[in-house]
């Protein structure tokens, strides 16, 4: 299931050359993710599936409480592990792109609401492993993201990516055999959660009011609109900027 950096959103959109290096970053992390849990299952293959039994979540037994950490990780079979890639590599991406720091705060969300669901409410002998309930997590966080930060693009990303897959969300509701439904749906509760927990909490500032660079500073790092000073003899601005001036700006720099 480098060092990241986030930026505060205070009304503004990164520069073309932010967000790039952002999702460079998040590439490479969510790369280096299904690298891991590929060689896991390589390592699993080889023990015939010994390593997922062995480490995964048994409900209500507390001496697996540890591999809630492990199980997200592993997989029962090959089959298993890619049906899980696809969607792990799109939506990891898609929720680490703004920010790889607080994507692995989502990610330590997720691993808990997932595991602690099954280990408190599923019945039966079982072992749950399966990077799945960390993907409804994170589908969850890109469909709402947008809203709680008022960002339009990431609002359409939601939008889009929550339609079209829609169709996966059956598997959060009981009757499927053989998935566990409450992993699903507490990794997706989370990540409802986590759109919420992990949003932009930088100042915003007010339509027409001065805002300093020390105060931008102060803010964490993120830009803010500051009035241009008035020409020597000239007439200063006139009037607040209008509020879609940020978007407008956030589209031209995507070249939409």
């Amino acid at each position: 299931m480098a060092s990241p950096h986030d930026h505060a959103s205070t009304g503004t959109s990164l520069d073309p050359a932010q967000m790039i290096a952002e999702a460079r970053r998040a590439f490479f992390v969510m790369f280096g993710f299904l690298c891991l849990v590929w060689a896991a299952q390589l390592v699993n293959w080889l023990l015939d599936g010994d390593m997922a039994m062995l480490h995964g979540i048994r409900p209500h037994d507390p001496d697996t409480l540890k591999y809630l950490l492990t199980a997200p990780f592993l997989h029962a079979n090959w089959q298993h592990l890619e049906g899980n890639s696809g969607p792990l590599f799109v939506f990891g991406f898609l929720a680490a792109y703004r920010g790889v720091r607080k994507f692995l705060g989502l990610t330590a969300l997720l691993v808990v609401t997932s595991g602690m669901t099954v280990w408190l409410f599923q019945d039966g002998d079982t072992v749950t492993v399966g990077a799945s309930g960390v993907v409804y997590g994170y589908i969850g966080y890109v469909v709402l993201r947008g809203l709680f930060d008022r960002n339009l693009i990431d609002s359409l990303i939601g939008l889009v990516m929550g339609a079209s897959f829609a169709y996966v969300l059956t598997a959060a509701v009981p009757g499927t055999p053989g998935v566990s439904w409450l992993g699903h749906l507490g990794g997706l509760v989370g990540g409802l959660a986590g759109a919420w927990i992990f949003r932009n909490r930088g100042p915003k500032p007010v339509a027409g009011s001065a805002v300093t660079p020390a105060a931008a500073s102060a803010a964490g790092g993120g830009d803010l609109p500051v009035p241009a000073p008035a020409k020597k003899g000239g007439r200063a601005p006139a009037g607040p900027v209008s509020p879609r001036a940020d978007l407008l700006k956030e589209l031209d720099d995507l070249g939409l």
